[in-house]
């Protein structure tokens, strides 16, 4: 861990970090890595700006963040032009795009959430082509490879499947996809190094427990007494890894992968949703009832097996899994539980 600290800060202090998403889950686990980094080893001023719609609501939000000499704010959307902040003269060296939102997605409309996709991507391909960014790293979704075959245990980044294109449900999946296509159209045209992160599922204490994560919706039913609630059937695979394992992999990535590679992002764990509603509750709360609805009103075929294959980013970039699932968990439940209680800030 010293090892990749190190490294951390010797990419960032050489180089000139620029981050869309940087307020959302992906966007805090990064930047709460790095805040933990900066205690350690000083870092450069600016070596970190960040894109957000809202700079002052973020940092009301998050007040840790403010007065970091490292960590600068501009002001922007991905759906439109950045052409003001490129034409400001800074100059990037690299460019994390890590900005659709995966929260409040499943609220949009399919055209909607494709748009943001696509042309989010575009936006900030040429934003890195107009700041001289010498590297980009998309993160994309496991989502591109469609369904699991049942020949494979995980999926490898050489599986060539991807999800069904003439249905809308996926427009995610679909999206994601031709947002990787693109970034390597701009590499092709521009010579601009392209990285692609394909992000599997995570857990932190920064993952909202009232969205559509079943791991964060388990943790807060246990957190308020139970029952802890499983919409389907409980036999779905998934596996889970930690949000600051997540922020080392992905920094990793935008210093040390290789242009013109995708790279799984997740833990080679699985654990099906039924297995991981029952160590929500011996790890959290043993008094909770587990309510299994069966299949529900759903009509929609849930992906069975969602689990990444980890071996090439693990070999390639020396990264592991440093956090096991319990502790996930406890580490995840306590912020909450510290938010509760009376004078809380939160952050």
């Amino acid at each position: 861990m010293t090892q990749l600290i190190s490294a951390t800060a010797s990419f960032l202090n050489s180089s000139s970090l620029f981050i869309t998403g940087g307020t959302g889950f992906f966007g805090r686990s990064m930047l709460r890595r790095i805040l933990k980094i900066s205690g350690q080893i000083d870092l450069k001023e600016s070596a970190v700006t960040v894109l957000t719609r809202n700079p002052d609501s973020f940092l009301h939000s998050f007040p840790e963040f403010s007065e970091q000499k490292w960590l600068k704010f501009c002001r922007g959307d991905i759906l439109q032009s950045l052409e003001k902040i490129s034409s400001e003269g800074q100059i990037f060296s690299h460019v994390l795009h890590a900005a659709a939102d995966s929260t409040l997605g499943p609220s949009m409309g399919s055209l909607e959430r494709f748009n943001q996709i696509v042309t989010g991507t575009r936006n900030v391909l040429d934003f890195a082509v107009k700041v001289k960014a010498r590297k980009f790293l998309l993160t994309s979704s496991g989502g591109v490879y469609g369904d699991l075959p049942s020949n494979l245990e995980s999926f490898p980044e050489f599986y060539m499947g991807m999800a069904n294109p003439l249905d809308p449900f996926n427009a995610y999946s679909v999206a994601k996809r031709l947002a990787e296509h693109l970034s390597c159209l701009y590499a092709d045209s521009y010579g601009l190094e392209v990285v692609v992160a394909r992000c599997f599922a995570f857990v932190g204490p920064d993952l909202p427990l009232d969205a559509h994560f079943a791991i964060g919706n388990f943790i807060r039913d246990a957190l308020n007494g139970g029952p802890i609630t499983i919409n389907g059937d409980g036999s779905p695979m998934r596996s889970y890894l930690f949000q600051d394992d997540l922020a080392d992999w992905l920094l990793a990535l935008i210093d040390r992968g290789s242009s013109g590679n995708a790279y799984n992002v997740g833990s080679d764990q699985p654990i099906s949703i039924l297995d991981l509603a029952r160590l929500i509750k011996s790890t959290l709360s043993t008094k909770s009832r587990i309510d299994v609805k069966g299949l529900g009103g759903a009509n929609r075929i849930i992906r069975s097996r969602y689990i990444p294959n980890i071996e090439k980013i693990k070999q390639e970039l020396d990264v592991e899994i440093t956090i096991p699932l319990v502790s996930a968990i406890e580490l995840t439940a306590q912020k909450y539980l510290d938010f509760s209680r009376p004078g809380a800030i939160n952050g």
